[in-house]
């Protein structure tokens, strides 16, 4: 019975969002809103009060925000963290004794019961309170009990106990001694707003020459920011920099054997210059990095790191400290294998190592170091072969002395190993984004992103392509293909990429049976015409000044997909928190032939009235059109533009015709 706390009587449980039963945190930016439900009840018949409670965890303050009553038992609150960091947040509740009182009396004055008796036990609550609180509240506590007992008048007691002022002051100082409290505190990691809307442009730095033949540096890289920034990127995202392994070097298309002056797969990490510390010397040096760095931010662009947690044979780690390897029976290193794929050229780190501490911190020091050099956002390479706990550990260390880190995770792996990885800390994630390709697809797997509980922690990076991955989509659907890719990337997911500039050039040659670019930039340096223009460059361009401009695409989280009655169809819209800025998006996923058909406008999600006249505005066209109620007409040619980005304005009955079947007009 000692353990008992007999006379706290709420009860609070089915708590969201909570992540495995409060072990992780769940994650925001600062700024986004956090909604609370609870389930909030007592015993008997007695009302109820609950409040969200909230602070930073460098604060001893906690914030109180009082929590809404939906309906059977059902409670919630919203707040939005101000700050980078974690924060943590629990839940109260308590039999609020005068509000139950004020009902009480309200329905037996309303029935002409006697309620004598009734206002003097209002008038004890009241002056009960009065010891809680200063002498100006309770000077005015006094003076309304003295009414209760005294005044003539019951309707006027009424009124005076049931008004606003009474009603907030005695929830402002209720007793809440039997309190009760949820037996968790829950926590939010609050990272800063790239966390959630971000643009990522991805290009080997060896292939940054203007000149033929020649091996590119950080000062060639430094001559394509304008054009990067031009076309609406906010990070540069660069394969490994650091010296490349000799030893089981592979040539072009993967070959085994490299011929003299290939260079490698700059993901064969190390050499005799060095390690993941150190720079490739045909880039340049660690200051001509850091100018790079510099000039990027010069551009409204951060520059993105590869951390891959591999070696090649010739990495220094292998000869002073073998212990963080595996080595078989005849004395040979293990090196990387996916069967039948063999990666000799690559050594995986081994996690099960008796000096795991040490390698934890060699780990962690090298992105202390790059962090120093001016880099705030690392792509992490496979990170679910490498163990859980170090990932939560290191994130965790990083983030405390460094909060405006953000880490990708480069997982395409089992489902519930990404959504580990996003628990213990990963910022964003790439996805099966690349492999939904019909409107069910897309349909399915957007809701589980947004409607599940994996809106609290995984936040999503689309990639229409990466240097390893050519969907069959981009190989066989060209241009038209490689435009609805992008524009579907970029509009559905807030944080999106895309591997350049062979998307921009529409260069979809496969290797034979597999999704893999033939003679991939993995393993040769390319000349590429960095001027060149192409529609697919005009829209991502122009898709990416829309995201900028338009809330409603800079999250994630709030979609809608509308019905269709032609498969080749998708149909889905955005809008920002105030539901003032709506998009439309109308995509034919049939790169090869005209379409067209009926959309229904998700007009209900969008708060619009269901019947009635808006007008259309095609972000990508320029073009206006008026639309009318939920069903309207569309057609979408192909070799003139696949997807329509309609943002919705004002209405405007003078426009008489609602369907979309317009051509594209190159540089509008």
């Amino acid at each position: 019975m000692e353990a008992l706390e007999g006379t706290q009587r709420v009860v609070i449980e089915n708590v969201k969002p909570q992540l495995n039963c409060g072990q992780y945190p769940i994650k925001r930016v600062v700024g986004e809103e956090v909604t609370v439900t609870a389930d909030v009840f007592s015993d008997g018949h007695d009302e109820v009060k609950a409040v969200l409670l909230y602070h930073h965890v460098d604060s001893e303050n906690w914030q109180e925000v009082p929590m809404e009553f939906l309906g059977n038992d059902r409670w919630q609150a919203t707040f939005a963290p101000d700050s980078m960091g974690r924060f943590e947040y629990k839940l109260q509740g308590w039999v609020d004794h005068f509000y139950t009182w004020q009902k009480g009396i309200k329905k037996k004055f309303e029935a002409n019961q006697d309620i004598r008796v009734e206002l003097q036990i209002g008038a004890q609550y009241m002056e009960e309170a009065a010891t809680r609180t200063d002498e100006e509240k309770r000077n005015k506590l006094h003076a309304w009990a003295h009414e209760l007992r005294h005044n003539s008048s019951p309707a006027f007691a009424v009124e005076l106990a049931l008004g606003t002022e009474a009603t907030d002051l005695m929830y402002e100082v209720a007793d809440r001694k039997h309190i009760s409290t949820y037996n968790k505190v829950l926590q939010i990691d609050v990272e800063r707003q790239k966390a959630l809307f971000s643009t990522w442009y991805e290009f080997f730095p060896r292939s940054a020459s203007q000149e033929p033949n020649k091996h590119g540096t950080f000062k060639d890289c430094e001559r394509l920011l304008p054009r990067i920034a031009g076309m609406g990127f906010d990070t540069i995202y660069l394969p490994p920099i650091h010296p490349i392994g000799r030893a089981f070097r592979k040539g072009k298309n993967n070959n085994p054997t490299a011929q003299e002056g290939e260079p490698g797969s700059p993901w064969a990490i190390g050499a005799a210059e060095g390690g993941h510390k150190s720079i490739l010397p045909e880039l340049g040096t660690l200051e001509d990095f850091r100018h790079f760095v510099q000039k990027a931010q010069e551009h409204g662009i951060e520059i993105a790191l590869d951390f891959a947690i591999q070696c090649s044979q010739d990495h220094p780690y292998v000869k002073e400290h073998p212990q963080w390897f595996k080595w078989r029976p005849d004395g040979t290193v293990q090196y990387a294998e996916n069967p039948p794929k063999k990666y000799q050229d690559v050594l995986p780190v081994n996690f099960e190592t008796e000096d795991w501490q040490n390698l934890w911190q060699e780990l962690k020091s090298i992105l202390i170091h790059w962090i120093e050099q001016g880099v705030n956002i690392f792509r992490v390479d496979n990170p679910h072969t490498k163990a859980f706990p170090f990932w939560e550990w290191v994130i965790a260390e990083v983030h405390r002395d460094h909060p405006q880190v953000i880490f990708l995770a480069e997982a395409f792996t089992r489902p519930r190993v990404m959504e580990r990885l996003a628990k213990v800390g990963f910022t964003q994630s790439y996805t099966y984004y690349t492999w939904r390709n019909t409107a069910e697809e897309l349909r399915e797997y957007m809701e589980e992103l947004t409607k599940t509980d994996m809106r609290e922690y995984f936040r999503p990076n689309f990639w229409p392509n990466t240097p390893d991955i050519l969907p069959l989509t981009l190989q066989h659907g060209g241009e038209a293909a490689h435009i609805t890719r992008v524009v579907m990337a970029a509009t559905l997911s807030s944080n999106y990429g895309l591997y350049g500039p062979v998307y921009e050039f529409g260069i979809n040659t496969p290797v034979e049976g597999k999704e893999e670019y033939w003679d991939s930039e993995k393993y040769e340096i390319k000349h590429w015409d960095w001027g060149r223009l192409t529609k697919i460059r005009e829209v991502i361009t122009k898709i990416n000044k829309i995201r900028k401009v338009n809330a409603a695409l800079q999250t994630t989280w709030n979609v809608a997909f509308g019905d269709v009655d032609n498969k080749a169809f998708v149909c889905y819209a955005k809008w920002d928190s105030s539901r003032q800025n709506k998009i439309v998006v109308v995509v034919n996923l049939d790169p090869y032939n005209s379409q067209a058909g009926w959309v229904r406008v998700p007009l209900k999600e969008l708060g619009m009235p269901l019947q009635g006249q808006y007008l259309m505005h095609d972000l990508i066209t320029e073009h206006k059109f008026t639309w009318t109620d939920e069903w309207n007409y569309v057609e979408l040619r192909p070799h003139e533009m696949p997807v329509h980005v309609l943002r919705i304005e004002e209405a405007n009955k003078g426009m008489g015709h609602n369907n979309l079947d317009d051509t594209w007009t190159p540089n509008q």
